[in-house]
């Protein structure tokens, strides 16, 4: 089984590069280190169709929250780079900003989502309302899912059947694990994205534990280096 890091990201600046938000050269530093280093990188509709990685090094690179910095400043990074990476859009904030967080970072619109390259850029699931999976019911997770494939269908964009739970919460008890992850499975879901800051296998032993690399704005070039084969160490 090879190794899979996932890397997330959220916010993009052209200077700070602190907590969620990493700034232009950080970002850019980080795509040259994984180009040098013959990294490719995958969309999840594409581990879908694999069995195994065909290449030695690999990498799924994904930003949360769909902000308008992702489109202005890291899409052109990624294609200079030739990298693809995942956005996951929380669907209700189409088209306004992040309402659950600041407040005021923008999300983009229908018409942005619609003009992004699918060959770089694939979308995906952040849930509906951006909140968290395990604080809701059974019937309220149900009522988010239903209000993400209304506002997919609304919007006509196409999304991969992958969802990131909000703040990486899920429900943890075995039962109520059980129920969501047959929740998900009945919309046609085939992968779920925690955080938990380990480098996966692939093929993954669990689809919908999925973890993911939590890559932060002030992390030094050789942090980032042992988060991508490591993981978090303690």
């Amino acid at each position: 089984m090879a190794k899979l890091p996932i890397l997330m990201y959220h916010d993009i600046s052209l200077t700070k590069s602190e907590g969620l938000t990493i700034s232009v050269a950080a970002f850019e530093a980080q795509l040259k280190y994984l180009s040098n280093k013959n990294y490719s990188s995958y969309h999840c509709k594409e581990l879908l169709q694999l069995t195994k990685l065909p290449s030695k090094k690999n990498v799924v690179i994904t930003f949360d929250d769909g902000f308008v910095s992702q489109l202005e400043l890291a899409v052109p990074l990624l294609k200079k780079y030739n990298f693809k990476a995942t956005f996951f859009i929380p669907l209700q904030y189409i088209g306004k900003n992040d309402a659950w967080h600041t407040k005021r970072r923008d999300i983009m619109t229908t018409k942005m989502l619609q003009s992004l390259d699918p060959s770089i850029i694939e979308l995906a699931h952040h849930s509906f309302a951006h909140k968290k999976y395990d604080a809701l019911s059974t019937i309220e997770i149900e009522e988010d899912i239903a209000g993400s494939f209304d506002a997919v269908e609304k919007n006509g964009l196409l999304l991969a059947p992958a969802l990131a739970y909000p703040y990486g919460k899920y429900p943890r008890k075995k039962s109520m694990k059980e129920g969501f992850i047959k929740q998900l499975q009945e919309h046609q879901f085939l992968y779920g994205l925690r955080i938990g800051n380990r480098v996966n296998r692939f093929p993954f032993k669990n689809p919908f534990e999925i973890q993911r690399v939590d890559v932060k704005g002030e992390f030094s070039m050789s942090k980032f280096k042992r988060r991508l084969t490591y993981g978090k160490l303690f």
